[in-house]
């Protein structure tokens, strides 16, 4: 008969019953996902490089050219000469447009989430999703043959009675109403979607204990959003509002179709002339640009990658800290 000694029981000894997944069906589906996952995220991560890599080299000799060849750029001699005031346009245009579309998505997600009917929080949803899938050139065609004339007289009003505010001044208000206040709106209504959709996923994910906690309490509706809703949505927020930053920072043939853009730097939203973005200015100068030239277009590609990923990063360091802080 066999004896049990006391190393055979206690918490270190082995666990005869617990099963051994190694070599089950189950386990074995474990380690192909985990490796489909890896090369999946290490594919992302190479092809990132590589583009950079790209834009790197093929832009490299951009940034020593002769200071003729950066003349374009409003007389520009220098490469900062030349990309400064197309930085100045891309964040311009992104930030506006952040400022007229995030108020309203977080406001739609909140109403479809928390306020309106499930027969008509789903429809609206569904129309919000399917604002997304419309390709940019559509958004181009209408911001600039129907917007742009909608605009006219808004445009008109703010430059004479606004006019002594920097964004609403200008030596020559435009009179056809494609400014950069008319691309702005654009890119609004396109990121409007991504933001809205993001908010509301995360907005109805939000523990039902903490939201009928508050109630009890006896807060209203908007004081359970406030102090419930909005402290666990913080991170996905900042998420949804980076990722609509991106999308603005690099939109092109909507704001080409819309901007008759210059090299110029003005807080001027409705003058005639107005900055022009770097996405812009590479799909209107690309086709027909001698080698230096393409040169050039791709060192300012190079710059909005850098400045697009640096926005990226931010946004991942504010949603993982506002996460620790919720942790905590």
């Amino acid at each position: 008969m066999a004896t049990t000694t006391p190393e055979d029981v206690g918490p270190g000894a082995p666990d005869d019953t617990a099963p051994d997944w190694s070599n089950t069906r189950a386990g074995v589906g474990d380690r192909v996902f985990l490796g489909i996952s890896r090369a999946a995220a290490f594919t992302i991560l190479v092809a990132l490089a590589g583009v950079g890599v790209f834009l790197f080299v093929e832009g490299f000799d951009a940034f020593s050219l002769e200071p003729e060849a950066y003349a374009e750029g409003g007389g520009a001699s220098t490469f900062l000469g030349y990309v400064g005031p197309l930085v100045f346009g891309t964040a311009l245009a992104a930030v506006v447009a952040l400022v007229i579309a995030v108020p309203l998505a977080i406001g739609i997600a909140l109403f479809i989430s928390h306020y309106a009917p499930k027969r008509l929080a789903g429809p609206i949803a569904y129309v919000m999703d399917l604002l997304a899938a419309v390709p940019s050139v559509v958004y181009g065609l209408w911001g600039g043959s129907a917007l742009a004339g909608a605009l006219k007289p808004v445009i008109g009003w703010l430059g004479d009675n606004l006019n002594w505010i920097p964004f609403f001044s200008a030596e020559k208000v435009a009179v056809n109403g494609r400014t950069m206040l008319t691309a702005a709106i654009v890119l609004a209504v396109m990121i409007l979607p991504i933001i809205a959709a993001i908010c509301r996923e995360v907005f109805t994910r939000t523990p039902r204990l903490h939201e009928e906690a508050a109630l009890a309490l006896g807060a209203t509706r908007w004081e359970t959003i406030r102090y419930a809703v909005f402290p666990y949505a913080r991170s996905g927020i900042v998420s949804a509002v980076m990722l609509g930053l991106g999308r603005a920072l690099g939109e092109t043939m909507a704001v080409a179709m819309v901007l008759p853009s210059s090299f110029l730097v003005t807080l001027s939203l409705i003058g005639e002339s107005s900055p022009r973005t770097i996405a812009a200015n590479i799909a209107s100068n690309y086709k027909e640009s001698t080698p230096q030239m393409q040169s050039l277009l791709i060192a300012t590609g190079l710059v909005l990658f850098a400045f697009t990923f640096a926005v990226n990063f931010l946004a991942r360091w504010i949603a993982g800290r506002s996460e620790r802080r919720l942790a905590r």
